[in-house]
């Protein structure tokens, strides 16, 4: 077997999965910050469109560099495995980036009162 499938199969899965979750978390977040920010659009719009281009751009150069360290596979088995792993590690990438954005949002939230008040 080659590479090249495993690497054709995750990047079309992770792409995929990187901007479903993006777009979901950037339309479902709007309405969480939103009220963190007491009903202020701009500063809403502004913070989530960020939140959402890092997302993209960290998880996406992730899931690239993941392919550097693939290892070879031979059967349609390790083929599975190996996807299987690299795609588990990026989902559980994916969870941690999305709670790291909601303490962010959280404490800008905190901070943007404390200045505005």
């Amino acid at each position: 077997m080659n590479n090249v499938l495993a690497y054709t199969i995750y990047i079309a899965i992770t792409l995929y999965l990187i901007y479903w979750i993006g777009r979901m978390c950037h339309r479902n977040g709007r309405i969480f910050i939103l009220k963190l920010y007491r009903g202020d659009a701009e500063s809403t719009d502004t913070i989530n469109n960020i939140l959402l281009l890092a997302y993209y751009l960290f998880n996406t150069g992730y899931a690239l560099l993941r392919l550097k360290n693939w290892e070879h596979v031979l059967s349609v088995a390790q083929l599975v495995a190996s996807l299987s792993h690299h795609l588990g590690l990026l989902i559980l990438i994916l969870a941690v980036t999305h709670y790291f954005n909601i303490g962010l949002i959280y404490f800008l939230s905190k901070r943007h009162h404390h200045f505005t008040s």
